[in-house]
């Protein structure tokens, strides 16, 4: 049996990009901490996730399917919310992840102790954004190489929003849609691949499966609209293994159904209160209103550059080369761009909540789209220069990054 823990798998390259996911975690974790340090108990958006997960983990009804009921229970809970019916965006995933580290806390939830329990709740979202920029890493360090794959890895650990969406920091917490769409994506490509190998493919392909389908859970929990991933995995998958697509199919079908399995876990089984919120669920909701408005262009392209503002040099740059050089327009590089491009689209048409999780869910793909534009310029005889401008504008972008968290005010 070949050994697990070898050079390959655990080299200098998976240490370096170890500590770059650690500065990412204590940058998220800073953030934390600057608003928990004169916030006394949860409010807003983050009260009423609570207060709904502790509802539904205390057996007392389903987190946002429908709402607690100021009248009812409320008095009963450690936490408030005045939200009324049916969440038409989520699922009751973000609430139950965000109490669930409650039930650990022996004391009282009081504003004395809320130094410390306040932290519990961010744990879940610090460790999904440790996990999508793993993700994102061992993805494009297998499309562009080790330093396709840093160059990546460093626009994401120094990317504003996606620290801000890990910490949970003055915003919603779309930081698993990400995670879910970006999984779903490569998860069906990877499972694609492997269906080139002569073996039973559906059986053997099982571990996939059940990753596709968590993959599928964790999206669509996240965020109802991103059940546009189930069509996409289906394409990428009949794309990429043409020679097999009777089996893609099936394993699509059966990750579909562990998907909706977990997804059905999500509100512990309870088959009424389930049927219901996918009533209410609001699947598409996308008006193509917004293309018709210049402003919502501009919203879309502030979004893109506030959340890497090198991308903002390193998106044209990527599209002029792969206009002009036919070789970098390979798979590898079209996919995490049309997915992009897809997201921005889908985020655009849908002007409320449920954009959001596009709009942050379509910057990974860009990530891997520039890095492995500008792995393909590394190849060229212009190396040299090529890297001392990636060198230049990563360290820019890293200055930056520190000197606008450090200015972040307290509370």
């Amino acid at each position: 049996m070949r050994p697990y823990f070898t050079r390959e798998r655990f080299g200098r390259p998976q240490f370096l990009a170890g500590l770059l996911l650690l500065l990412f975690l204590a940058q998220a974790v800073w953030l934390v901490h600057a608003e928990l340090r004169t916030s006394q108990e949860p409010y807003g958006q983050e009260a009423i996730r609570i207060s709904e997960g502790w509802k539904q983990l205390h057996g007392r009804g389903l987190a946002g399917a429908p709402f607690l009921d100021a009248a009812g229970n409320a008095a009963e809970d450690p936490f408030r919310g005045d939200d009324r019916g049916f969440d038409t965006e989520h699922s009751p995933l973000l609430g139950v992840v965000s109490a669930a580290p409650l039930l650990v806390w022996p004391h009282d939830f009081d504003g004395g102790t809320a130094v410390y329990w306040r932290w519990l709740p961010r744990i879940p979202f610090l460790a999904c954004g440790m996990f999508l920029g793993a993700s994102l890493w061992y993805v494009a360090r297998r499309l562009c190489g080790n330093t396709g794959g840093f160059v990546a890895l460093t626009l994401y650990c120094f990317s504003p929003s996606f620290i801000q969406a890990s910490a949970v920091w003055h915003t919603e917490p779309e930081i698993f849609a990400a995670w879910g769409a970006f999984g779903t994506i490569f998860t069906a490509i990877a499972v694609a691949h492997t269906l080139y190998a002569p073996r039973e493919v559906v059986l053997w392909n099982w571990r996939r499966i059940v990753l596709l389908g968590v993959a599928f859970a964790i999206a669509v929990g996240s965020q109802f609209s991103l059940i546009v991933l189930v069509p996409m995995a289906l394409g990428f998958l009949l794309y990429v293994a043409p020679v097999r697509r009777g089996a893609g199919v099936v394993i699509w079908a059966a990750a579909c159904a562990v998907g909706f399995v977990l997804l059905f876990a999500m509100y512990f089984f309870h088959a009424h209160g389930f049927a219901e919120s996918m009533r209410h669920a609001a699947f598409w909701g996308a008006t193509w209103r917004g293309f018709t408005v210049p402003g919502v262009y501009k919203h879309v392209a502030e979004r893109v550059v506030s959340a890497c503002p090198a991308l903002a040099m390193g998106i044209p740059v990527a599209l002029v080369t792969y206009a002009v050089w036919p070789r970098t327009r390979y798979f590898g590089n079209t996919a995490p761009l049309l997915v992009a491009v897809l997201f921005l689209v889908l985020g655009m048409a849908h002007p409320h909540v449920g954009g959001a999780g596009f709009l942050l869910g379509a910057i990974p793909f860009l990530f891997l789209f520039v890095s492995g534009v500008l792995a393909d310029l590394l190849e060229t005889q212009q190396r040299s220069f090529v890297m001392a401008c990636i060198v230049g504008l990563m360290a820019a972008y890293v200055v930056w990054s520190l000197v606008n968290l450090a200015q972040v005010p307290w509370g």
